[in-house]
């Protein structure tokens, strides 16, 4: 079984993603091209690796027409096969039910998924903190759109990419720009 890949070019700060898709669908999504990275990523789901255009075309054209600003939703299959499963649960509670310049809290995510017991809120946001960290889809699962309730919090691919997403998405006011 393959796992084929293709880099993605994107703007500042970006500047590339990795995209990888498996029979089933998008199975990761990286900033950068981290070779080491894809490769853990093809041993943990049991795949290798293979460059292959014509496998991850609609993925690329989707992901660059996304960071262009001409698309607002994907329609990718994912390959959901590298979740646990309250992982799942709680990425897939995000990527049905918070949309495109739409925001939600750690802490409103952990109640709306529904997977944290008690009162504790402050728990389940932790825990879904540490999941949208592990997040093996991002941008496309978007876990960006998931923030600290006094702030932007924190984000794998660093917190200048997290900001840039939001301004794409219209939820953040563009920072300013005081020049070079």
């Amino acid at each position: 079984m393959t796992m084929a890949w293709a880099v993605v070019p994107a703007p500042q700060p970006i500047q590339q993603l990795t995209v990888a898709v498996t029979d089933d669908g998008v199975a990761f999504v990286a900033f950068g091209g981290d070779a080491d990275v894809l490769a853990t990523a093809a041993r943990r789901a049991g795949r290798r690796l293979v460059a292959d255009a014509a496998e991850t075309e609609e993925a690329v054209d989707q992901l660059g027409d996304y960071l262009a600003g001409r698309r607002q939703a994907f329609d990718l299959p994912l390959d959901w096969g590298l979740f646990a499963a309250t992982q799942r649960i709680v990425l897939g509670t995000l990527y049905d039910g918070v949309g495109y310049g739409e925001t939600v809290t750690y802490g409103e995510l952990a109640r709306k998924s529904g997977v944290f017991d008690g009162d504790d809120g402050v728990l389940g946001a932790r825990a879904v903190g540490s999941i949208m960290g592990a997040n093996p889809i991002p941008v496309i699962v978007p876990c960006h759109r998931v923030l600290a309730v006094g702030g932007l919090g924190g984000f794998g691919g660093g917190l200048a990419t997290k900001r840039w997403l939001l301004e794409l998405e219209g939820s953040l006011p563009p920072a300013l720009d005081f020049g070079e």
